[in-house]
């Protein structure tokens, strides 16, 4: 490929909209272009590292056992009726109707559509298990499409389900894609881990993310530096520390006026009460019924956690009219003691002792409150987020936390979908019962911006070798020169017929130009063919990765570059 030939608009300017590192390069470096909120076109470069990376998911699936299909992106409301989602499923539904006024949605996932396609032909347990998969673009809603690839309304993905006869042929699928799963990112060059994770709106008893490691992630993950304990923070365990005694005597309640005094840390200040030692109440909408959750005011409330508790569909704040109409009080003199609701307290709160809380009276707070003497609470669960410093659950250990991208999640469905939906087998005794169901998705132009987030410089984007747009990039210092382009010709074609992807800057712009480009792209190797090295018959030669460059002779740069390389 001659770069005078190439569509590749690069930019010199970060675009006003791109706030992060890998919507901002994959913007400049001309392999993206908006079409509009969250949706994308992809340009030559972009689309051939997303082919690289389709291709090396597509290996590692049919390597696992899967088949590939191809399933509608419009879908009918019948079947999301029948699975009971079409009504919960929310805003981020995409939804239109034909000329015939039957609805019909663009599929955000196919959990769906699989079912009832393989319910339609899969009849006995001779058929079993199958893994399908597919590769196609995925359209949600997003009330707010933000970070370019990261979150978009339109995105394309890989989803694989499994179809078993029980939960022990599952449990074999989970763990073929589970370890093709890592197969994968390892073959993408990406650095990552797998964490215990939130099934969500999926639904299942089991799941795990696959999160490539970034500090401009937008997902935190706990993990344990002594064992392999490590959960997206939505799911993270969080364990009470059994040292901390609670044997001090039970002081009276005392109620004390707190004029103004709203936050946490205003009764901090005006009361010298440490956050450590209050508890902050919030008031949510479970469905349609009013609960409290309490913990600890220096915590933070897990709103996943509190969800699952629940086993709710909608979980939202209260808002302050309907707080005060039920409570006489608004935010920030809230607290579980005499409050007409269910209360679910976090386990830490069981091990505090004489703590302030709100006294459900504006300008008023409790002090020397107990659990147990003052309130008894509905439950007392698990609902806060894990922070550093906290003990892993798993060992003596302490938890970290560190910054990740979600580019994969893997969940165990059971019998979720095939239970509403009917799909049934006949088992080796002539009984019905439902398959068992695994679905495990990769985001592939989300994985595209996460290796952006985990591999550039001050210059541009530095690209993984496995999914690299191209190999090589051949810079002719003057493509007028006649004994550059010839020399720059040779390489290519030796290049090429070794399977090397090669590309020529062959463009009459200025060498700094070509440089600047050649970087901001992100191309591993850049060949650059100047007058002096050519008059000692060589080329310098270097790595995207690292500052210094190679002189090297003409006839040794096939493999100088192969091993740089290595087997691509």
């Amino acid at each position: 490929m001659r770069s005078s030939e190439l569509f590749n608009p690069t930019l010199r300017e970060i675009p006003s909209e791109a706030e992060i590192i890998s919507h901002q390069l994959l913007l400049r470096a001309g392999f993206i272009r908006k079409t509009s909120g969250g949706i994308y076109s992809y340009l030559p470069l972009g689309y051939r590292v997303i082919k690289k990376i389709m291709q090396i998911v597509r290996e590692e699936m049919d390597l696992a056992g899967g088949q590939e299909i191809l399933m509608p992106i419009i879908q009918p409301a019948e079947l999301w009726q029948k699975s009971g989602r079409w009504d919960v499923y929310g805003d981020e539904m995409f939804r239109l109707n034909d000329r015939h006024n039957r609805h019909f949605a663009l599929g955000p996932t196919h959990e769906e559509i699989i079912t009832a396609l393989v319910d339609g032909d899969v009849h006995s347990y001779r058929d079993l298990p199958l893994l399908l998969y597919q590769i196609q673009n995925k359209y949600r809603d997003e009330i707010r499409p933000r970070f370019g690839l990261m979150r978009g309304r339109e995105f394309i993905m890989k989803d694989l389900y499994s179809f078993d006869i029980d939960d022990e042929g599952l449990d074999i699928s989970y763990r073929k894609m589970y370890a093709a799963y890592r197969r994968i990112y390892e073959r993408l060059n990406l650095k990552f881990r797998v964490v215990e994770a939130d099934s969500g709106a999926i639904g299942g008893n089991e799941s795990h993310e696959f999160m490539v490691l970034a500090d401009t992630g937008e997902s935190e993950i706990v993990y344990c530096a002594q064992c392999e304990y490590a959960a997206n923070v939505e799911k993270a365990v969080c364990s009470v520390d059994e040292e901390i005694q609670n044997d001090a005597a039970l002081l009276p309640v005392e109620k004390v006026h707190t004029p103004g005094q709203k936050t946490i840390q205003d009764i901090v200040d005006y009361l010298n009460i440490p956050a450590a030692n209050q508890i902050k109440t919030l008031l949510y909408l479970a469905d349609d019924e009013l609960i409290a959750a309490c913990v600890r005011g220096d915590r933070e409330l897990n709103e996943i956690k509190l969800k699952n508790i629940l086993g709710c569909n909608q979980l939202f704040m209260a808002d302050e009219d309907t707080v005060k109409r039920k409570c006489a009080a608004g935010f920030g003199s809230l607290g579980p003691v005499g409050l007409d609701v269910k209360v679910y307290a976090d386990l830490e709160i069981e091990k505090m002792q004489n703590f302030a809380c709100g006294a459900n009276e504006n300008d008023y707070h409790y002090k020397n409150v107990n659990l147990g003497r003052d309130f008894v609470p509905e439950s007392i669960v698990d609902i806060r987020n894990a922070v550093a410093g906290d003990k892993c659950p798993h060992c003596e250990g302490i938890l970290k936390i560190i910054r990740g991208i979600e580019v994969g999640h893997i969940f165990k469905l059971g019998v979720k979908y095939s239970q509403a939906m009917g799909a049934t087998f006949l088992d080796q005794k002539g009984m019905e019962k439902p398959m068992v169901m695994g679905c495990y998705g990769i985001g592939i132009s989300r994985t595209m911006a996460a290796a952006v987030e985990q591999n550039y410089d001050e210059n541009g984007i530095i690209w993984p070798i496995p999914i690299a747009p191209y190999h090589v990039i051949i810079i002719p210092v003057n493509s007028k020169k006649e004994d550059q382009m010839e020399a720059a010709r040779s390489i290519y074609e030796e290049l090429n017929k070794q399977g090397i992807e090669t590309i020529i800057d062959d463009r009459d712009e200025r060498a700094g130009v070509k440089f600047k480009d050649a970087d901001l792209t992100g191309i591993p190797v850049k060949i650059t063919i100047g007058p002096k090295t050519l008059q000692e018959n060589k080329v310098e030669v270097k790595k995207r990765w690292e500052s210094e460059m190679q002189l090297v002779p003409l006839d040794l740069v096939l493999d100088a570059v192969k091993n740089i390389l290595g087997n691509v």
